[in-house]
């Protein structure tokens, strides 16, 4: 995907790729390095430079990330005396030796900017100073070693530090956050640097889906560079998959799309993506105004309105700002006045014309869909393996086994007390089983039969989640980062199995001590309830077992394995806890992303051809806090939030690199019970886009050149907005569901008409385009006619088709339409040859035209089914 996904940045408008270093993926083991797959840096790093992109190189090393452990390796808490993050020095040691390691690799492959290669920048630590008085004196030693040791590495390109204002001077100190025009580097000899745009946010298991709105997104980005920044990252422009167990937490769920322009799968998140393009270009236009001088002339315009002029009169270019979150404002600017909407900035390159607005949207909408695209094939082993009905595929051949819950390892051992959970696992897998045995007595049950009271398991302090097994039967189960368990038991009279199954969900991937953090159990352990009193647990010998029998046998991989007992699955079979499954399957032809639907199932993990997908879990959000979206006013996480009510993740993403044609191995691991035969593989696309647009909008932004704009060439044609429609890839316009010209209402797929509505809007579209063209090219465009007024004339285009587009001038619908009432007030001439409705009439009466002509109407454009398929525009 790393080409596909570097030239959507570039198209988008970006100049430099940023990426993360993790430490946890490249040193799995103490001294043992790893940079292939997944982990390719160096090649990573070759492809943005071969793109003609810079790079951005935060090698942390401790990177947060919504990763596991923040990406540490597990390993470290391991090493004698260290703590992670301060004046230590066993962990600056480890650190490092890391970050030498990375930079010499950049250097011995010519990858820095001064060998021609794309990095310009690294940074090291990340966000270090939310934490430094965690540590007091410690902390403050620790940075400035951190920053000295990275500076002697002599690497020739600049090195940051964000969210660290105590920064040394030859260190770049920056911003995270939703906003940062308002920051000031800790010296003026700094460029001020925004390290992290929070386009989005990440998401828990059972939590609602955040989303920032476009519109907000962009004011803050040209908030900034209006105030005087230089440099600003989308965090994340792609945020792509945790897979695997790679994602942190406690609770962070296996997909990070976080929102971005470019989502997980790899699609463009329409209108984020185009608007922010159109945003880019607009700053572009600025920049010989913006590098012409050192700060900007600050005018005040209103109460909450205000313009920021760059360059001389040569280079002018200005930004207009309303920061009033409800009322729009008209503002008077060099003689001219603009009206700014709400919670928006105006950006002139010119300080004359206005070519964008943060506000105004004119990219269009893509409404992204999961499909079943081909049935699962026949495989050998599984004869007659496909059901299809109208939704989606229904497998009727699974193979089934049960994991055991019985030690079976030979490396499990038995020791008295309880043992904290990531001393035993390692983090080698989310599973560590404790076994011991538990004598009831006669007057036990009897005092439980008399009090009628039940026994119980209780546990001061857990994370993430704790299964507790009596005889080998699940009894319950409890959900939580370090709360108190109690979970009632059910005994017999004798001995009895008690086996508390302790899981993680994602390591602590942020804070202070994070080598203190563990996993498991804290406090007291004891059994409540006996006639004799509590039993303390902790008094008892236990035995250990870390795992699956299945990931130890690793029944995912496509290696016969006939270790395990498989057997067929009936289709009415009761649901199961702590049970593998596997089936095969075909590829979905085409290109488009393939998706795996385990909406069907419980809690537990899923295996592709032997890759670890990751966790999957079924947790519905809750019902509520998904209200109506304003992009007005500061953005919070907590704000605008999707998918109430619903699993918080059901689509799991398959790369089509691991993937083949035929005979792909599934495999999953089911903990609390799940029906396969309800597993779908799906691709994902864009099947519905919309648009649009008004004659208020700007035209588009390749029209702008520095040229026209400092030699004044730019005429009122040229100001004519125009609407572009594209599908994704692949695919191909199939069918035209809604035009309407006049006062739409609604947004996509739920437009609707207008009290001000031509009738004949959509025939416009379709009847007067080649059909032909239409539903077999992948492109639509069209653009709404600014009245071009000479004297007292003014002209309205019918229609002009283009050889590669479709040009619809959108003022002629509703002239067209009420034709006959306007001949009743001035008079009109029709020019059949060239398309024309020519409009005679007097100055005084622009007023009442502009009224009945719809002033302020717009065109909204509904395009469905974009089908796959190959073809262009004749």
């Amino acid at each position: 995907m790393w080409p596909d996904l570097i030239a959507k940045s570039k198209e988008g408008g970006a100049d430099v790729v940023q990426t993360y270093v993790f430490w946890g993926g490249h040193e799995p083991v103490k001294g043992q390095y790893y940079f292939e797959g997944r982990y390719d840096l160096v090649k990573f790093v070759k492809l943005v430079g071969e793109s003609g992109l810079y790079l951005h190189l935060r090698i942390g090393p401790y990177v947060c990330a919504e990763w596991n452990f923040g990406g540490f390796p597990v390993w470290l808490r391991d090493v004698p005396g260290v703590v992670f993050r301060t004046d230590n020095a066993p962990f600056k040691e480890e650190m490092q030796k890391f970050v030498t390691k990375i930079v010499d690799l950049m250097r011995e492959e010519m990858l820095l900017s001064w060998q021609g290669g794309p990095i310009i920048m690294f940074q090291i630590e990340n966000e270090y100073g939310n934490i430094e008085h965690s540590f007091g004196q410690g902390g403050k030693e620790y940075m400035k070693w951190a920053a000295g040791m990275a500076l002697a590495l002599d690497a020739g390109v600049p090195w940051v530090m964000c969210k660290q204002t105590d920064a040394p001077e030859n260190i770049i100190d920056a911003c995270n956050g939703y906003y940062c025009d308002g920051f000031k580097p800790n010296s003026p000899k700094k460029p001020i640097f925004w390290t992290e745009d929070w386009d989005g946010w990440y998401t828990t298991w059972g939590g609602r889906l955040p989303h920032r709105p476009v519109e907000d997104l962009a004011f803050a980005v040209a908030r900034f560079f209006q105030r005087g920044g230089s440099f600003q990252n989308y965090y994340m422009y792609f945020g792509g998959t945790n897979f695997g167990r790679t994602s942190g937490g406690p609770f962070y769920i296996t997909s990070y799309d976080y929102d971005a322009p470019i989502d997980e799968y790899g699609l463009l998140s329409e209108p984020k993506w185009g608007h922010l393009k159109d945003l880019h270009a607009a700053i572009k236009l600025c920049e010989p105004a913006l590098v012409a001088v050192d700060s900007a002339q600050y005018i005040k315009l209103g109460p909450k309105q205000e313009v920021c002029v760059y360059g001389s009169q040569s280079k002018c270019s200005a930004f207009l700002a309303n920061i009033d979150e409800h009322q729009a404002a008209t503002v008077r600017f060099l003689g001219q006045s603009f009206t700014l909407p709400p919670w928006s900035v105006s950006i002139l390159p010119d300080c004359r014309n206005t070519v964008f607005n943060t506000a105004k949207v004119a990219a269009q909408t893509h409404i992204k869909t999961v499909e079943f695209v081909l049935p699962l094939s026949n495989s050998s082993l599984l004869p007659q393996f496909i059901v299809q009905n109208e939704d989606s595929p229904q497998s009727t051949s699974w193979l089934t086994a049960k994991e055991p819950i019985t030690l079976w390892s030979e490396e499990n051992f038995t020791v008295k007390g309880i043992l904290e959970h990531l001393n035993v696992t390692k983090d080698e897998s989310d599973y560590l089983w404790y076994f011991t045995r538990i004598y009831v007595s006669d007057d036990d049950i009897a005092f439980w039969e008399k009090n009628k009271v039940s026994p119980a398991v209780s546990i001061d302090s857990m994370r993430d989640v704790l299964r507790v097994f009596i005889n080998g039967q699940l009894t319950g189960s409890v959900v939580g980062h370090w709360v108190k368990a109690v979970q009632p038991v059910q005994f017999q009279k004798g001995y009895n199995e008690l086996v508390l199954l302790s899981q993680t969900v994602g390591l602590q991937n942020y804070g202070a001590f994070l080598e203190r953090d563990g996993a498991g159990f804290k406090g007291q352990i004891k059994l409540t309830g006996f006639k004799n009193g509590d039993i303390d647990l902790s008094n008892l010998s236990w035995t250990y077992q870390v795992g699956l029998k299945g990931e130890f046998l690793e029944v995912y991989s496509t290696g016969d394995n006939e270790k395990f007992e498989w057997s067929d699955l009936a289709v009415d079979a009761t649901p199961s806890t702590f049970t593998w499954y596997k089936t095969f399957f075909d590829a979905p032809s085409g290109v488009d992303p393939v998706a795996l639907d385990l909406g069907s199932m419980g809690k537990g993990q899923a295996w592709v051809n032997g890759h670890h997908i990751g966790r999957y879990w079924t947790l519905v959000s809750p019902k509520d806090g998904c209200g109506s979206c304003d992009y007005r006013g500061a953005y919070s996480s907590g704000k605008c939030r999707t998918n109430c009510g619903n699993p918080t993740q059901t689509w799991y993403h398959v790369p089509r690199a691991w993937l083949e044609a035929s005979n792909n191995l599934l495999v999953v691991f089911e903990e609390t019970g799940g029906n396969p035969f309800e597993i779908s593989v799906k691709s994902r696309s864009a099947k519905v886009i919309c648009a649009q647009v008004s004659e208020s909008h700007y035209p588009p932004l390749r029209k702008w050149s520095r040229a026209d704009l400092t030699g004044g060439n730019i005429s009122r044609n040229d100001m004519t907005p125009e609407m572009h429609l594209k599908c994704q890839d692949g695919h191909i316009m199939s069918s035209i569901e809604f035009a309407s010209y006049g006062t739409p209402n609604g947004s996509c797929q739920k437009f609707s008409r207008g009290n001000c509505h031509a009738s004949n809007s959509s025939s416009v579209v379709t009847e007067n385009t080649s059909t032909r063209q239409l539903l077999h090219g992948r492109y639509f465009y069209a653009r709404p006619l600014d009245f071009p007024i000479s004297r007292n004339r003014i002209t309205v285009d019918k229609l002009a088709r283009g050889k590669i587009s479709v040009i619809l001038r959108f003022r002629m619908l509703y002239l067209e339409t009420h034709a006959a009432g306007l001949s009743r007030h001035w008079p009109l001439r029709r020019d059949a040859s060239r398309h024309q409705i020519l409009v005679t009439l007097s100055t005084e009466a622009l007023d009442e035209m502009r009224f009945l002509s719809g002033w302020g109407c717009c065109l909204l454009f509904w395009g469905s089914g974009c089908m796959r398929g190959k073809g262009s525009l004749a």
